[in-house]
């Protein structure tokens, strides 16, 4: 009973968050195996992101899946790119960006990452908002990034989605970059160099080119429902709703059964 209710309330808290905040959301769930992957770009095996979150992000130019987990100090993101069938060593590449205190800024703060990966590159690198320059966005490129591992590769008979060769990159962000937190701001984006084609999130988001990072103020949400980041950040108002209704249920199955 306490599971049906809980996953009742997950499922009436959504829409209320997507109502408040007025953006889309990604949930990121917690795991057990991640520190289990092996970081090569691609599934190593068919059940090595299973214990992940899963979101298609479909677009004009196909459909891009992103797995999403986290585990002890990580976020661990993989971006499956399946219509992304013409493999460009190094010119591919994949962005992930975090917005630690999703505070919606208009231009990038300290709080503000971007983490890249190219296809077939050795280690991906970092930026970090608050730059005065505005030629990259207001980002600069920063070195002191324990943990982090960005990588792209070509997929193989392993992969869950497609037998088709195609790009998929690996991302393990170490959380100590920005506070903890269930709701951080969130970007991803994936470039095709060969066809010059964007798979992106959120959908709305159409960038200029592969390092074209767009205003935090633009990202989406990366959200953990079930508070497994400690300080769950979601409006009193929204709760209240919500709260009422887990106890009208709860009172409810527990009437006794007339007959």
């Amino acid at each position: 009973m306490k599971y049906s209710i809980f996953i009742i309330l997950i499922f009436l808290l959504l829409p209320l968050m997507n109502n408040v905040y007025g953006i889309e959301s990604i949930l990121i769930s917690i795991s057990s195996s991640m520190d289990k992957v092996i970081f090569d770009g691609k599934w190593t095996n068919e059940l090595e992101w299973k214990e992940s979150s899963w979101e298609s992000i479909p677009s004009q130019y196909g459909t891009l899946h992103l797995r999403t987990a986290h585990q002890g100090d990580f976020i661990y993101i993989l971006l499956d790119a399946v219509n992304d069938q013409t493999i460009d060593h190094i010119s591919d590449r994949a962005v992930v960006c975090i917005d630690g205190k999703n505070n919606k800024s208009i231009t990038a703060e300290l709080d503000d990452y971007c983490f890249f990966a190219a296809l077939n590159g050795k280690q991906g690198f970092v930026y970090q908002g608050g730059s005065s320059l505005s030629i990259n966005g207001y980002f600069k490129k920063i070195s002191n990034t324990e943990g982090f591992i960005g990588v792209g590769s070509k997929s193989d008979q392993n992969d869950k989605y497609s037998k088709i060769p195609h790009t998929s990159y690996e991302f393990k962000i170490p959380l100590n970059l920005f506070d903890r937190s269930n709701i951080y701001g969130f970007y991803v984006l994936v470039f095709d160099a060969s066809t010059n084609q964007y798979y992106s999130w959120p959908t709305g988001i159409i960038p200029n080119g592969a390092f074209d990072i767009p205003s935090p103020s633009k990202w989406g949400e990366l959200v953990s429902p079930d508070k497994t980041i400690p300080e769950f950040n979601l409006p009193l108002l929204a709760l209240i709703p919500a709260l009422y209704l887990v106890i009208y249920f709860t009172k409810y199955l527990q009437k006794p059964k007339r007959g």
